[in-house]
């Protein structure tokens, strides 16, 4: 009896070990195609949920949050706080706004004159070449508006804010 237990012990050992590389085959082919997927997306720069637009994905982020924590989470996804390079660019971020469903909300994206008053930068260090300031805007209301909103008013151009209010903000990284 303990020799046919044994035999059937070893008989599945050899089955199993003959069964073994078709698995680590098919295992090596799932991770070539996992490669193949991830190159296909790297090619194209933008992962989901991330939109790309130009040579930048960005990403609409719809909890309400300081501007100083919209920055702080834009770094930890590898971003951060939307510069915005002309109205061309404007428009697809806002287009990305509304195919998302989250319509012309006012949004924080990464302008701010915080260190030194009427010197706008964005916080990704691009310059600051290009604006869509409403009329009368930035002005710096009551001495503590120092961080930019985008989609403000019935024209949905900029305004300067207090940075301590919350407001859905926009992230983006390079491609």
């Amino acid at each position: 009896m303990k020799t046919l237990t044994v035999l059937a012990l070893v008989c599945a050992v050899t089955a199993l070990t003959g069964a073994a590389p078709p698995r680590e085959e098919k295992a090596d082919e799932d991770q070539t195609a996992d490669v193949n997927l991830v190159k296909r997306w790297t090619v194209r720069g933008c992962s989901r949920p991330w939109s790309r637009s130009n040579d930048r994905c960005f990403l609409y982020v719809a909890r309400p949050m300081t501007w100083a924590k919209a920055e702080k989470h834009c770094e930890s996804l590898g971003g951060n706080l939307a510069s915005v390079r002309s109205l061309q660019e404007y428009h697809e971020i806002q287009m990305m706004m509304m195919t998302g469903h989250h319509g012309f909300e006012e949004t924080w994206i990464g302008g701010s004159d915080a260190q030194e008053e009427k010197q706008w930068f964005w916080s990704d260090g691009t310059p600051f070449h290009y604006s869509n300031w409403c009329q009368g805007e930035p002005n710096n209301g009551r001495g503590s508006q120092h961080c930019l909103q985008m989609n403000h008013g019935a024209q949905k151009c900029w305004d300067d804010n207090n940075c301590s209010v919350r407001r859905p903000s926009v992230c983006s990284k390079k491609a």
